[in-house]
């Protein structure tokens, strides 16, 4: 195992969360450029650390996954099941219209990309499910709503909204009208 100097490291964080911003403000089509100049870095560092735009996608897409899987272990035992569910999907839905295009463009460059979108995807379930699964005990959600169900939900209110003048805002407010929907009559 390799061991990265410490510059390297910081490289490889700062040129990540450029990314992130970068992909946030201009979907999967941000500049690889732009990233290199707002990090301060050359486009060789750039990439010597993602040899290509793909790889560059992958570890935003990653990051970004990690972070809702974590949010949703922290939610997992919280006092108030529909509540956290509510805020998980909350969390997706804003991680969702900011990552405009991310999916497609992994999925355009083939089997690899396909091959992390489904990773992402299985880990994602993995940890959102005993979330939802509290919630539906709890009488929050219906028992038959499935974290895919919820996944494609704020998949096709992100696809929706996205050419809106505040997707993100627009996303929130269908996913609130929908909420109504999921949930059981009281």
């Amino acid at each position: 195992m390799t061991v990265q100097r410490a510059d390297a490291r910081r490289n490889y964080a700062l040129i990540l969360a450029v990314a992130e911003e970068e992909v946030a403000a201009h979907g999967a089509d941000a500049s690889l450029e732009q990233i290199a100049r707002t990090a301060g870095v050359g486009s060789a560092t750039v990439r010597r650390h993602f040899p290509g735009r793909r790889a560059l996608l992958e570890a935003v897409f990653s990051k970004r996954i990690d972070a809702l899987c974590a949010l949703a272990v922290d939610l997992a035992d919280a006092d108030d099941p529909r509540a956290a569910l509510l805020e998980w999907l909350g969390a997706l839905t804003t991680y969702a219209t900011s990552a405009r295009g991310m999916a497609d463009a992994l999925l355009l460059e083939g089997a690899d990309g396909a091959d992390h979108v489904s990773a992402c995807s299985v880990r994602l379930g993995g940890a959102v499910d005993p979330l939802l699964h509290r919630a539906a005990l709890a009488g929050a959600v219906a028992p038959e709503v499935t974290t895919a169900d919820l996944i494609s939900l704020v998949t096709g209110l992100t696809l929706a909204t996205e050419h809106h003048p505040e997707p993100a805002a627009e996303a929130h407010r269908l996913l609130a009208l929908t909420v109504r929907g999921i949930s059981p009559q009281r």
